[in-house]
């Protein structure tokens, strides 16, 4: 986030927390931070009403009338007791004063509003200096009314979140709200119903989709593509059951990592884990071989699925699941290889989005290690190799890379790659993560030139992230109109009338005997329902048969975007098989 624009949101919070007092007393103020879309404060309303969402526009109407007398923001430092018998009545500020000071951090109080009606909130800072003349009144808006549990705490009260939206200017404002409004025509669960992509059933359980036909011909066409871009780069495809003993995901150091999401299965001598991830197989499978300096890379490809008991309030559709299928891939290499099988990797992923449109604006985490080292396997010595290495990496490839503290993977730092989609949402989707830890754990080696054992390195990378989530995110992106060669149905023939059925079904055979998945829709229906039919199902193509197309033996191809051209059978399967083939 922009300095600049993050200072505005955080102010804003402060504003808005000052209206809500304003109108409700009783309110008890709690965390206001400002987000990625613009901000929120939490508030307990215990005490008396709370508001609900058609309060927000007097809220936001006092707001807007304070501003204009926020002229300028001063601060103090306090000491706790000071701080303490200010919110005396407040036992959520008194909470974090208590933080502060156990912490050893200066305590500071910061003011803004005009002297009658000044409003002092506990605050680290980072704020406009001037609200007043650097806050626009038409460039923010309340947005909506949620529940929280302070400090997310399920066993802690439940408050009220109040979200505001805040931009630079009423021009980007508008134009966030428009992107979010075009986001909900294109939700992937509204239009997996309607295109009868994926379903959900409650015997089932949540996060569990279950792909129907047409879904599940979409992702193969995904798996077939990736294994295309992987085949002649020297991968080998491996499998790997779906449980393991617990001993594994603990040498691995998942077990402590996943805790309570792992999914536990007893068998009749031992217990066994769903496994949260691929890559301990995999060390097995490297294990089990004698490899020498020679074999190096080793790379393993297997599209898998695994398995996380996320919280069920925070599943949703294809995006969010408990059975995640990723395109994984394990490279075991030597420390001089690095660069060069990452470059192999970036040269598939820019590939591969290439063809879904999504390279124009793309920017590559490369993601390190926090402040908390406690939160991460593996020495100091060899973390910093491993982030250099792959730092070098990002820059032997020239990539738009951004250096983010605290986001590594907790056996290794990794590059991950941020596209966005056809309406502007960033999505976080491809990863390199670069890991001297595992082979150290799982006390993996191959035989170098001197004939002594060398540690190799592992690189995990996973192009399009998970299966279900990049599926998820490509009908958004497409809104449902998938190019020709991902459609699950690519062309429908629609016979004006019963005389034409005989040639529309002769038709159908040739595009049938091409590999093209085409349909017939002979229904006694009119025309104008059948070729509506085919708008509403988001086809690419429909192909029209009346009496002028049966007597010049030729077809009337109709797209999607309102062309219209009369082809010969030759003309039609070369134009359609071209488009299939370079994936248009």
């Amino acid at each position: 986030m922009e300095k600049n624009l993050e200072h505005i949101r955080h102010t804003l919070a402060h504003l808005l927390a000052s209206a809500v007092l304003e109108h409700y007393p009783h309110a008890k103020r709690t965390l206001g931070p400002a987000i990625d879309t613009g901000f929120y404060y939490d508030f307990d309303f215990s005490g008396g009403d709370a508001p609900g969402d058609a309060d927000l526009k007097q809220i936001q109407k006092t707001m807007r009338k304070s501003l204009s007398k926020w002229t300028e923001f001063s601060h103090r430092e306090v000491s706790a007791d000071e701080a303490r018998e200010y919110f005396k009545d407040n036992p959520y500020k008194l909470e974090l004063i208590d933080e502060i000071t156990t912490k050893g951090e200066p305590i500071t109080l910061y003011t803004s509003g005009p002297e009658k009606h000044a409003f002092t909130d506990l605050c680290r800072g980072g704020h406009v200096e001037h609200p007043a003349e650097d806050i626009s009144a038409d460039a923010f808006t309340l947005d909506k009314i949620a529940g929280a549990y302070w400090r997310g705490d399920e066993t802690k009260p439940m408050l009220t979140r109040i979200y505001g939206l805040a931009f630079e200017s009423k021009e980007a404002l508008d134009a966030h709200i428009a992107q979010r409004e075009e986001a909900k025509k294109r939700d992937h669960r509204k239009l997996g119903k309607e295109l009868n992509l994926f379903t959900s059933s409650e015997l089932v359980g949540a996060g569990l989709p279950l792909l129907q036909p047409k879904g599940a011909l979409m992702r193969r066409l995904i798996e077939d593509y990736l294994w295309e871009l992987h085949a002649d780069k020297g991968y080998s495809r491996v499998w790997t059951p779906h449980i393991a003993k617990e001993a594994l995901y603990e040498t691995s150091g998942h077990a402590e990592k996943f805790g309570d999401e792992l999914f536990r299965v007893s068998g009749k001598d031992d217990s066994f884990v769903m496994k949260p991830m691929n890559c301990p197989h995999h060390m097995q499978i490297f294990a089990d071989n004698q490899f020498s300096y020679r074999d190096m890379p080793v790379r393993y490809f297997e599209p898998a699925t695994v398995y996380r008991d996320e919280k069920s309030g925070q599943l949703g559709g294809l995006t969010r699941v408990r059975a995640i299928t990723q395109d994984d891939g394990h490279l075991f290499c030597r420390v001089s290889q690095i660069e060069a099988e990452v470059g192999t990797i970036v040269s598939i992923i820019k590939e591969f989005f290439t063809t879904f449109g999504m390279v124009k604006e793309y920017w590559v985490s490369l993601s390190v290690r926090g402040k908390n080292r406690d939160e991460y396997l593996g020495s100091d010595e060899v973390w910093k190799a491993a982030e250099a290495a792959l730092e070098r990496a990002a820059q032997e490839n020239s990539l738009p890379y951004k250096r983010v503290e605290g986001e590594a993977a907790f056996y290794g730092p990794k590059l991950d790659f941020m596209f966005k989609d056809s309406i502007g949402r960033e999505w976080q989707l491809s990863t390199i993560q670069c890991d001297f830890n595992l082979p150290e754990r799982f006390d993996l080696s191959f035989i170098n030139e001197q004939g002594e054992k060398e540690r190799p390195v592992v690189i995990h990378r996973a192009i399009s992230g998970s299966l279900e989530r990049f599926m998820g995110v490509m009908i958004e992106h497409y809104g449902g109109n998938f190019p020709l060669w991902l459609s699950p149905e690519q062309v429908r023939i629609v016979p004006v009338a019963e005389a034409h059925n005989e040639y529309a079904r002769e038709i159908l055979a040739m595009l049938t005997e091409a590999g093209i998945r085409a349909t017939l829709d002979d229904a006694n229906d009119s025309m104008g329902k059948k070729i509506r039919n085919a708008k509403k199902d988001r086809l690419p193509y429909f192909i029209v048969i009346g009496d002028k197309e049966l007597a010049e033996r030729n077809v009337t191809l109709e797209s999607r975007n309102g062309t219209s051209t009369q082809l010969s059978h030759e003309a039609l399967l070369a134009q359609l098989s071209e488009d299939i083939a370079t994936k248009k």
